[in-house]
């Protein structure tokens, strides 16, 4: 039977270490102060370091160019001598030069460090910084860390080792990583949000928000995680558990702050028109804050009899046109007043369905998806309008936080409610008929239309006939003129619940008197308020947070009148750090205000911002929420903090090869009839699979179609690469280049180990170009193949052409594109007798911005003895780009035979004689006479025989 042998654990064991391995592990452990390798085994810790040995020659001998050299010396000129460094204003600082202020989404320093998907925005920015740089602007290209969060204190708790800690040595890490790539940071600008001379400010944002009446304490429904012992955002919940961890959530109402954005709402989804960001992105902000026009209805409740209960509902809709069709109404779970108008008969089953509800988060339970739930309240409304008593049901679908909790099903005409009323047999009406007149009966029709079945003599309101639109207007006047509601703008977005029960966040500025449990701000000058040392910061299981362990920092006195008080034992959520961090970078080191004024004028706003789509809506609208505060106080002078919005696609593992065995391990063929159900899956090796058409099938046999697919990046599935693998054996360089040539910034890119070979045999190739072949022994010499010549026009215009393409490309950030103009122009040098020194200095100032190291090796061996880091970016000028040759068709006797290649003021004669000399077309004209000779130039040369008819030349 033909079965995939494993390899054995023992077997593995026994397979030797690759050699880079083995010689990275001695490096460490004599960093970590082993003694040295004893000389009796010939100077190395084990038989294995003959391999490491007689690895690094072969390395040597594989590398393309010598960047193990070349990229660690540029990283410490430009560190020793803070090449990058942003002078401020009044040291330094031309600030009559223009400005560009270039800004990475800032990271969260985990404990796994970069993965190749990281680089690609920053490389995009740095090349950017460098490229303006260059075209003389002052840039500010700053980097920091987003440090506090649940992931760190998470991580904490299950390894007993203080976040701060392990924050500290992340971030160390990350630094490193992102120093070994070249990136162009100013690292006098880096910033911690877990730092107290950082979330000092935070704190003072706070407090301007709380005296703005933009901060408040609310009892909420909110999605609490005992095991992990804090509030969750709906996008942490996937399936009624916590998506780090898989813990159990349920929803329960809680004291806490929260932020008034939606007295922001208007202003959040005007200004987006403003600004130069995806259109994708604008749309989902748009949706997120969701305005909406309409009417607020009032439903009386009332029992069975009819008799009232004393409680009027509220209820929202966008189609009051639709309130004769009203059959039943819909509560929230969680409405305030449901538990008043539950009866005996149904409250068992009312409990149980809220408390089954508690385990849902508010994306489950308004997945259109999802299948309607919900019970019977046992009470009833009375509908304006019709005056008819309604029965009022509770479903999750209704979420208390939106409208008022409470909507009229109407389910002829929304498919939410017509799919629950056939669940549930409730009537259905149809107030709204097409224009058209053709109506599908079994589905529910949601658009405009002509009414109908709308008109009660007891209310004396008639809208049959009506448009739907009109029909809206006279429902909202009407119910406004009967004291029935009255016209209501909504929103979907909601308050931002603005506190976590955990401990590893910034701590609120505000304290509690014990005596009267009255809430008062610190003064500013109490700033910061510093998170306590804390030993044990494990949730307390109780739902009180782990900061209520800090005893002696909990108690503390009301500082005017001396009184016993209370600090705030929740924390901010991650989200405030990074709503001002950007402002941070402008002036980290001012110790009396956020950002000085002069210096937020000149920088402010960012003028592009680089990070990934999956910031789309919350950090964002949050940031944009804190500007636009800061804007009203006088802090900043913009009203949006990004002027320009890029995200780049993800990179994903490489592709992995699926093949199918049947029980009895023979192969089964992807695409086959028969079913792959009963089939176990096996992973095939790259070099076992080859491409056939559009598919891929095995080697051995290429009936045996297999299934190919990239994956995200992720640790469980074992295809994470690490960027340090890479640059130990490409070099940073090549996978800067690697990352740019993969495809269009925008767009979702699959890793290839080979296409990074690619890029490395060119970064090689561009190193041969000017410093020639290698010696014997595998190195270098000290100098260069250039001369100091001067070029030929056919230099200059392939060196301009390409300046002016790469110059293109990076301004419109198809880097992709410039890479392949630099590569065309490598090709083209190759074949020049000699290198002018003119225009390969210009090339590789070209090249600069995508491979630093490389270019400021070869800038320094052609005798320049600065950093190219400021040199001027090289113009195309216009009289090299003009073409001087032409291709120019040629027909005999009306049938095009041929081109040839002519100078653009070419003459006929000129042109013929080149024709008649031209090894193809020279057997149509010997041994013929010529009639006629037509010329176009530019266009065509047609040569007519003596016994044909003349034809018109084209």
């Amino acid at each position: 039977m033909a079965v995939a042998m494993m390899q054995t654990p023992l077997q593995l064991r026994l397979q030797p270490r690759p050699p880079a391995v083995v010689a990275a592990r001695h490096r460490r452990r004599l960093q970590s102060g082993f003694p040295p390798p004893n000389p009796r085994r010939g100077g190395g810790w084990c038989r294995c370091c003959a391999n490491a040995d007689a690895g690094k020659a072969q390395a040597q001998a594989r590398r393309a160019y010598p960047y193990d050299e070349i990229e660690p010396r540029w990283q410490r000129h430009w560190e020793e001598h803070r090449t990058f460094r942003t002078p401020d204003i009044g040291h330094g600082l031309d600030t009559s030069k223009p400005k560009c202020y270039i800004l990475d989404m800032f990271p969260y320093p985990s404990g796994a460090g970069l993965h190749v998907g990281h680089p690609l925005g920053y490389t995009a920015t740095d090349i950017l910084s460098r490229f303006k740089r260059m075209q003389g602007f002052n840039v500010l290209h700053p980097m920091g860390w987003d440090a506090f969060g649940l992931p760190a204190e998470q991580y904490a708790i299950e390894t007993g080792t203080h976040p701060k800690i392990t924050t500290e040595r992340n971030i160390n890490r990350f630094r490193s990583q992102l120093k070994s790539l070249g990136f162009s940071y100013d690292w006098d600008r880096e910033i911690s949000t877990t730092e107290p001379t950082y979330y000092k400010w935070t704190q003072w944002i706070f407090l301007q928000l709380l005296k703005r009446g933009l901060a408040y304490q609310a009892e909420v429904p909110v999605n609490w995680c005992p095991a992990l012992g804090t509030v969750l955002a709906n996008e942490e919940v996937i399936d009624g558990v916590s998506e780090r961890g898989g813990h159990p959530v349920i929803r329960k109402p809680m004291r806490q702050w929260m932020l008034r954005i939606t007295s922001y709402a208007d202003r959040l989804l005007e200004d987006l028109d403003e600004l130069d960001w995806p259109e994708s992105i604008k749309e989902m902000q748009r949706n997120w804050i969701g305005r909406s026009e309409g009417a607020e209805l009032e439903f009386s409740a009332v029992d069975k009899e009819g008799h009232d209960l004393g409680a009027n509902l509220l209820v929202y809709t966008t189609r009051p046109d639709t309130i004769f069709g009203a059959t039943y109404v819909v509560l929230a779970p969680e409405h305030s007043l449901l538990s008043s108008l539950i009866s005996e008969e149904q409250r068992v089953h009312v409990e149980e369905y809220i408390e089954l509800t508690a385990r849902k988060s508010e994306l489950e339970r308004t997945d259109l998806q999802k299948e309607k739930t919900g019970v019977f309240s046992g009470s009833y409304a009375k509908n304006p309008a019709t005056g008819e008593i309604v029965p009022i049901w509770v479903a999750d679908y209704v979420l208390g936080s939106y409208g008022t909790g409470a909507i009229m099903a109407v389910p002829a005409h929304d498919s939410r409610d017509h799919e629950f009323a056939l669940k549930y047999k409730l009537p259905i009406i149809k107030v709204v008929s097409p224009l058209n007149g053709n109506c599908d009966s079994e589905e529910a029709y949601a658009d405009d239309g002509i009414m109908i079945n709308s008109s009660s003599s007891s209310s004396g309101l008639n809208i049959d006939g009506m448009l739907s639109k009109d029909a809206a207007l006279k429902v909202t006047e009407w119910v406004e003129a009967n004291g029935f509601g009255k016209k209501k703008v909504n929103y979907k977005l909601r308050d931002w619940l603005f506190a976590r029960q955990r401990y590893w966040g910034e701590p609120f500025p505000v304290i509690y008197r014990d005596d009267t449990n009255e809430m008062l701000p610190l003064q500013e000058n109490q700033l910061p308020l510093t998170l306590p040392e804390l030993d044990d910061f494990t949730p307390t299981g109780t739902g009180e947070p782990p900061l209520t362990k800090a005893t002696d920092w909990v108690k503390t006195v009301e500082p005017l009148s001396g009184k016993p008080a209370r600090r705030e034992t929740s924390t901010m959520p991650q989200w405030a750090g990074s709503c001002w961090y950007y402002l941070r970078f402008m002036d980290p080191q001012n110790a009396s205000m956020l950002v000085d004024k002069a210096k937020e004028s000149y920088w402010g706003p960012v003028d592009i911002y680089v990070g990934g789509a999956e910031h789309s809506v919350l950090h964002l609208l949050y940031a944009r929420f804190w500007h636009k505060v800061l804007y009203d106080i006088g802090v900043v002078s913009t009203k949006e903090p990004f002027k320009c919005l890029i995200n780049q696609g993800l990179i994903l593992g490489e592709v992995e090869y699926t093949a199918y065995r049947d029980n009895k391990g023979r192969w089964v063929s992807a695409d086959s009839n028969s079913s792959l159900i009963d089939c176990y899956q096996e992973k095939v090796p790259a070099d076992k699979v080859t491409k056939v058409g559009d598919h891929y099938v095995l080697k051995d046999d290429a009936n045996i179609r297999l299934n190919a697919r990239a994956y995200k990046m992720s640790k469980s599935r074992g295809n994470v690469i690490n960027p340090d693998d890479v640059v130990s054996e490409y070099g940073a360089d090549s996978l800067r280049l690697y990352e740019m040539f993969m495809g269009p910034l925008r767009d979702s890119k699959t890793w290839s180990t080979g296409g990074i070979e690619g890029v490395h045999r060119f970064l090689g190739r561009t190193w041969r170009l000017v410093v020639g072949t290698p010696l014997p022994d595998g190195s270098y010499g000290v100098g260069t193949t250039v001369t100091d010549e001067e070029p030929t026009l056919d230099q200059l215009r392939v060196l301009h052409k390409c300046i002016a393409r790469v110059t293109e490309e990076i301004q419109e950030t198809r880097f992709n594109t410039a890479i392949s103009a630099m590569m065309e122009f490598v090709n083209a040098a190759y074949k020049w007798d000699t290198q002018p020194k003119s225009v390969i200095e210009s090339f590789i100032l070209l090249l600069s911005p995508f491979a630093p190291h490389m270019a400021e090796e070869l800038w320094f061996r052609l005798g320049n003895s600065r950093s190219l880091a400021h040199e001027q970016f090289p113009e195309g000028k216009s009289e090299y780009l003009k073409e001087s040759k032409l291709v120019l068709p040629v027909q005999i006797n009306g049938k095009t035979r041929g081109t040839i290649l002519v100078d653009k003021e070419c003459s006929e004669d000129d042109a013929f004689q080149i024709a008649a000399s031209d090894e193809k077309l020279s057997k149509y004209l010997t041994g013929k006479g010529i009639r006629k000779r037509i010329y176009v130039p530019g266009r065509i040369l047609n040569r007519k025989g003596r016994n044909e008819k003349p034809t018109q030349a084209q």
